[in-house]
């Protein structure tokens, strides 16, 4: 049975007309998934956990816990074949109901499988990192990797709901902690308005709501939805040139902050400007630097097979009209850009 909420927490719903649900913040709401899940009708729950079976609380119906690791190195096509045998093996429907407990990749690996798994199984995520709470849980995005480039391989596939709960947040290592903001400082330039001075339960409930209105409008990529991956076209390759030794936050901040420069280069934006996107990812903690030993073209080589660049190097860079997407800009100003960025003195080490 589903326990009262607490007073603190924050409701936000991402409407998408039928696709509708709601996105729940703050401590203790882990313990609206029975509810959540009586709400779609499910006889039956996979439990898919990277936090344990301990970290879930009681869906209300018979459930098979499935253990998984979070970690790119996870986030792959194997292992959602492997979700799939697990869901058939319990029996599962596609009128039960799949519970994603975990971080970003496990948000992802498990929201892929569900899409699949009879062609579309009901999911519910109890995002446990900061990084799943303010971004990768919310907006039905879901895939895997590809050695040739992040997230190649992916659907959307709308949760039934989302609950945030911060009390996970406090066992998590600082580095991971960390990692999380790098997609709250990036919401400071699509719109989200300066979210330094709020407290980190009210950083999360902008993120996410600012993210619930631009898929609101744009649920498939096909126009607004480009600015939440401000930052994002860099940070991609960063991960995939460093082995992932640089965190998904930690390469958004360093994109973030070539954003800004490129979008100067190209006359998008002033000095100013430039210098605030040094100055807000810096606030965080956040890498600002390329890291050692990365070259640059290989860094354009792999931005080259990025999901937005149809034609050409595409950017999403602030402007005049706010942040939008930008095709076809000249390599040689991408190259001279990555070029004048500073750079770290050594790489960045891989785990926490």
């Amino acid at each position: 049975m589903s326990q009262a909420v607490p007073e603190t927490s924050r409701r936000i719903d991402v409407a998408l007309g039928e696709r509708s649900y709601a996105v729940h913040i703050g401590p203790g709401v882990r313990m609206l998934l029975a509810g959540e899940v009586a709400a779609t009708g499910a006889r039956r729950a996979v439990v898919v956990t990277a936090r344990g079976p301990e970290a879930v609380p009681d869906p209300g119906v018979p459930f098979h816990v499935v253990e998984v690791a979070d970690g790119e190195d996870h986030k792959n096509l194997a292992s959602v074949e492997a979700l799939c045998r697990s869901f058939a093996e319990s029996g599962l429907t596609r009128e039960d109901v799949v519970v994603s407990c975990g971080g970003g990749t496990t948000t992802d690996l498990v929201g892929l499988a569900a899409s699949l798994y009879h062609r579309g199984t009901p999911v519910i995520h109890l995002p446990t990192s900061l990084l799943a709470q303010v971004d990768a849980s919310i907006g039905g995005k879901t895939g895997v990797n590809l050695p040739a480039g992040k997230n190649l391989v992916g659907a959307y596939w709308q949760p039934r709901a989302v609950l945030c709960d911060t009390d996970y947040l406090d066992t998590l290592p600082p580095r991971e902690r960390l990692n999380g903001y790098g997609e709250i400082a990036r919401c400071h330039f699509i719109g989200a308005g300066d979210l330094r001075r709020l407290p980190l339960h009210e950083q999360i409930a902008a993120s996410v709501a600012r993210k619930a209105e631009v898929v609101a409008a744009d649920e498939r990529d096909t126009g607004l939805r480009h600015i939440l991956n401000y930052g994002h076209t860099l940070g991609h390759a960063l991960e995939r040139a460093t082995d992932f030794a640089l965190r998904h936050g930690e390469a958004v901040a360093v994109g973030t902050v070539f954003a800004g420069r490129l979008a100067g280069a190209l006359g998008r934006i002033g000095a100013e400007r430039v210098a605030e996107h040094l100055e807000v990812v810096g606030h965080y903690g956040l890498p600002t630097r390329l890291p050692a030993g990365v070259d640059a073209g290989e860094l354009v080589a792999l931005m080259r097979r990025d999901k937005k660049a149809t034609s050409g190097l595409a950017f999403v860079l602030d402007g005049p009209a706010g942040a939008e997407l930008v095709r076809d800009i000249d390599e040689a100003t991408v190259m001279d850009c990555l070029r004048a960025m500073p750079r770290e003195g050594r790489c960045p080490a891989k785990g926490r």
